[in-house]
């Protein structure tokens, strides 16, 4: 795992070469086959932050240091924005689409304008900041790391209060990913309004549900 210090190499290179402030934007959910995409961006100071200690991917940190992670980044973040690409969405104009929009949407809610925008591997045409994809970025980029845990936590924070309203599919635990739990809850109740349509699991496994309730 890469330290605190080693995450502000791009940032910091890029704010002393006049390009700042940087904004780190970044997803979660694009591999999920229920409800929404997430993306945040975040704007950080450029000094060292104690409370930012461990930063890094998302994916690589425990529930518990994301949710602590994710309060810390609020307060001490110079902007920050978190947008919901809905299910609706996505079917109606594709995974691809959502996650670009929602990356020019969340930039553009930034109450301060970033002079150069970093995203973990993905090229967003149409953005009016200059911006590099990086591979890997949100293990590379703290700013980055900064916008993969807000995107994280707010999604699944939002997958667990649709749990509480469909009940039957187990949305708290796996968060909407194509889990063979989650597929089999499908075949048994049929998919709901927040399950991503355009999916093929999902609708092989809605298609077996009408199959069995015609």
């Amino acid at each position: 795992m890469r330290t605190l210090k080693q995450l502000r190499t791009f940032d910091v290179a890029l704010d002393k070469a006049g390009l700042g402030p940087v904004a780190g934007v970044d997803e979660a959910g694009r591999g999920a086959c229920c409800g929404p995409i997430s993306i945040a961006a975040c704007i950080l100071p450029p000094k060292i932050l104690p409370a930012l200690d461990g930063l890094t991917d998302s994916k690589a940190l425990s529930p518990a240091r994301r949710n602590t992670l994710f309060d810390a980044i609020r307060t001490h973040a110079l902007a920050y924005s978190i947008v919901h690409i809905s299910a609706q969405d996505i079917d109606a104009h594709g995974i691809q689409h959502a996650n670009i929009s929602g990356m020019r949407r969340a930039v553009a809610q930034l109450h301060i304008r970033p002079g150069y925008v970093l995203s973990d591997a993905m090229r967003v045409e149409g953005m009016e900041t200059a911006m590099l994809p990086m591979i890997g970025g949100d293990a590379a980029s703290r700013s980055i790391a900064a916008a993969s845990v807000l995107a994280k936590v707010s999604r699944d924070r939002a997958m667990e209060a649709l749990d509480l309203r469909l009940p039957n599919y187990g949305l708290a635990a796996h968060k909407g990913y194509g889990t063979k739990s989650h597929m089999d809850a499908v075949r048994r109740h049929g998919a709901s309004e927040e399950h991503r349509y355009s999916y093929a699991n999902v609708q092989a496994a809605h298609r077996h549900w009408l199959e069995q309730n015609t």
